[in-house]
C-alpha cells in the first residue's frame, strides 16, 4: 500500500489487518512519526506491519519496493495504490508550475503505473489491485485542475488494466471518495471552513469511513467485481 502514514492509507492498512492481512506501507522519510504510528496500529491488531520510506515518484525505488514486499510476504495478494499529491491553485493554470505539475503526475500516476507492472508477476490469481480515484475525476475543481486531471486518468487506467489481466484471476478496482477530511486538506487547500459541506450529506468524511470500500474491493464477496470505481462521495452522484 502507498501513503499508508496517515489519512486514508492508515485507515485502509488497520482495517486490512483486522481482517488478517500482513501490511507493507510506503511513507515519505519526513513521516516516520506518523508511519511508526500505523506500524504499531497494524501490529496492535496482531499482524505483521512493515513501514518503507519510499518515493514512488522514482522507478527505482518502486522496483525496490516491490522486491522487499516479496522478500517480506512471499507474494503480494492485495496492492493498493493510495498516494497521491495534490496543491490548490485559485488563480488557476497560469500559476500551476512544471516543478508542481510535474510532482503531481509524478505522484498520482507514474507511481500507481510502475507499481502495478513490477508486482503483477508477483500476484497470483485470486489477488486485487484497488486504486484511489476521486470525486474529482468527475466533477473538477478548477483550483485543483492537475490533480483532477490525474483521477480522471487513474479511472481509465483502473478500468484498462482490469481488462487486460482478467484472464490471470486479478481483479482491478477503485474507490472514489468525496471530500475527506485528511491530513493532506489543511496543508494543500487555502481555505477549509466549509470543506465537504457541499455534499448532500453535509460534511466531509473521516478516513475510516472510507477504509469499509477497499476492504469490500480485496475480498471474497467482491469476486465477481472489476474495471470498476465505487464512489464514497456522500451522496453526490457520479457516472
Amino acid at each position: 500500500m502507498t501513503g499508508g502514514d496517515s489519512g486514508i492509507g492508515r485507515a485502509v492498512a488497520l482495517a486490512y489487518a483486522r481482517e488478517g492481512a500482513d501490511v507493507l506501507f510506503t511513507y515519505l522519510p519526513q513521516e516516520k512519526e506518523d508511519a511508526d504510528r500505523t506500524e504499531a496500529l497494524v501490529r496492535d491488531a496482531g499482524r505483521q506491519a512493515v513501514g518503507a520510506a519510499c518515493d514512488i515518484r522514482q522507478e527505482e525505488q518502486c522496483r525496490e519496493l516491490v522486491g522487499r514486499a516479496v522478500d517480506e510476504f512471499g507474494r503480494i495478494d492485495i496492492l493498493v495504490n493510495n498516494a497521491a499529491y495534490q496543491m490548490s491553485q485559485p488563480e488557476g493554470i497560469q500559476d500551476i508550475t512544471t516543478e508542481q505539475f510535474d510532482r503531481v503526475v509524478r505522484t498520482n500516476l507514474y507511481g500507481m503505473f510502475w507499481l502495478c507492472k513490477m508486482a503483477l508477476p508477483h500476484m497470483p490469481s485470486g489477488s486485487c489491485i484497488v486504486n484511489s480515484a476521486s470525486v474529482q475525476a468527475y466533477q473538477p475543481s478548477p483550483h485543483l485542475l492537475d490533480y483532477a486531471m490525474t483521477k480522471g486518468a487513474i479511472v481509465t487506467f483502473t478500468q484498462g488494466l482490469a481488462q487486460m489481466v482478467a484472464g490471470d484471476g486479478v481483479r482491478v478496482n477503485a474507490v472514489a471518495p468525496g471530500p475527506v477530511w485528511t491530513p493532506l486538506i489543511p496543508a494543500t487547500l487555502p481555505d477549509t471552513a466549509h470543506f465537504g459541506k457541499q455534499s448532500p450529506l453535509g460534511r466531509p468524511a473521516q478516513p475510516a469511513e472510507m477504509a469499509p470500500a477497499y476492504v469490500f474491493l480485496a475480498s471474497p464477496a467482491a469476486s465477481f467485481i472489476t474495471a470498476e470505481i465505487l464512489n464514497a462521495t456522500g451522496g453526490t452522484p457520479l457516472p
